[in-house]
C-alpha cells in the first residue's frame, strides 16, 4: 500500500485542522498517511513514498536545521514540494529576486544582521509616514512580527527594539510599508495544485500593533471563502511562473527541471493604484483552506495520490 508522511511539528504532532481531513481523504483513496514530526528522529522517512511537508511551522528559528533535514530526507525518498523549492522558498529573499525579474511586490527595505546599524540608522530606514510592518526573513505563522505607525514617537521606539531583537539574533529584518488595503479590501489567497488553480480564499487584517513575542508556532487568521475578482487569479499563475527560474537553475551543466508543484499559493494585496502586488508565495508549509472551498480537499488528496504513486 502507499503510504505518505504529512510533515508536521512537535507543537501540532497530529496536524493542523486545516490538514486533518487529508488522512480519511487519503485513505479512501487506497493511501495510508500519517502525521509524522519533521525532527523527531524515530522517524524512518524511507519508508514512506512521499513526505508532503504541511504544518513544519517552527523551521523559521532552526533554518538551518530544516534544510539539513529535508536535505536528508531528500536522500532518501521524495519531498513535496522538492527540495531545490524548499531551499529558495524558506527565506523571503526570493520576494527581492521576483522584483528584479518584474514581479510587483510589497516596498521593502532589507536590513541585514552582517551590518551594524544603530538606533538612529535603524530610524532613518524607517518609512516617514503611515505604517509599516517589521519581521524577520525567515518565519513563519505571522510569528515575530508586527505593526508600527511612522509619525508616533513611542510606536517608533518599539520598532527599534523589534528590529535590534531580530538583528541580534543573526536574522535580517524586513521593513515592509503596511499596506492600507489589508483594513479595507483585505488579503487574498489564491491556491493552485499540480499546477492548476483551485480556489480562492480572503484573509482578514492581522496586525493591529507591535510584535508582543506571542507564544506558539502560528497566530490564528480569520479566513473566509472568495469569488477572486477578474485578473487576480492570472497575476496570481504569473508569479508561481516566475518564481520557477530561480529553482529550475542548472545544476553542475544539467538543467533541472521540477514537475508542477503540488501545491502552491499566492498571496495578493491591492497598491494604492488598485493593482495586485505580492505579499508572499507559499510554496514549503502554506495551509491551503480546503474547508472553505467545496471540492479542494478531494483536488488536493487527487494529487497527492497522484504523485505518490507516480
Amino acid at each position: 500500500m502507499t503510504r505518505i508522511a504529512l510533515a508536521t511539528c512537535a507543537a501540532l504532532p497530529d496536524l493542523h485542522e486545516d490538514d486533518a481531513p487529508l488522512v480519511d481523504a487519503l485513505a479512501a483513496r487506497g493511501v495510508t498517511a500519517q502525521p509524522a514530526v519533521w525532527d523527531d528522529p524515530a522517524v524512518a522517512w524511507e519508508d514512506f513514498d512521499l513526505v508532503v511537508i504541511r504544518s513544519t511551522w517552527d523551521y523559521a528559528k532552526r533554518h538551518t536545521e530544516f534544510l539539513r533535514w529535508a536535505a536528508d530526507v531528500d536522500t532518501r525518498t521524495r519531498l513535496a514540494n522538492p527540495l531545490p523549492v524548499i531551499a529558495w522558498n524558506t527565506d523571503k529573499h526570493y520576494l527581492r529576486e521576483l522584483e528584479s525579474v518584474g514581479v510587483p511586490v510589497v516596498p521593502t527595505q532589507w536590513l541585514e544582521p552582517t551590518r551594524v546599524f544603530t538606533s538612529r540608522a535603524l530610524h532613518t530606514r524607517f518609512p516617514a509616514n503611515g505604517d509599516f510592518v517589521i519581521k524577520p526573513a525567515v518565519s513563519a505563522g505571522s510569528i515575530d512580527t508586527g505593526r508600527y505607525t511612522a509619525m508616533d514617537a513611542r510606536s517608533r521606539g518599539l520598532a527599534i527594539t523589534h528590529a535590534r531583537r531580530l538583528l541580534a539574533d543573526n536574522r535580517t529584518v524586513m521593513v515592509q510599508r503596511y499596506m492600507s488595503s489589508v483594513d479595507t479590501v483585505g488579503e487574498r489567497a489564491h491556491v493552485f495544485v499540480l499546477g492548476e488553480y483551485s480556489h480562492s480564499v480572503h484573509k482578514g487584517a492581522m496586525l493591529d500593533g507591535p510584535d508582543v513575542g506571542a507564544e506558539g508556532v502560528y497566530r490564528e487568521e480569520r479566513m473566509s471563502p472568495l469569488e477572486p475578482v477578474e485578473g487576480e487569479v492570472e497575476f496570481a499563475r504569473s508569479v508561481v511562473r516566475a518564481a520557477r527560474r530561480f529553482f529550475e537553475r542548472s545544476v553542475d551543466g544539467v538543467d533541472l527541471v521540477i514537475e508542477p508543484l503540488l501545491y502552491a499559493r499566492v498571496d495578493v494585496v491591492t497598491n494604492d493604484s488598485g493593482e495586485p502586488v505580492l505579499m508572499e508565495l507559499e510554496l514549503v508549509e502554506p495551509s491551503l483552506f480546503t474547508g472553505l472551498a467545496p471540492g479542494s480537499l478531494d483536488r488536493f488528496a487527487d494529487a497527492i495520490a497522484a504523485r505518490a504513486r507516480a
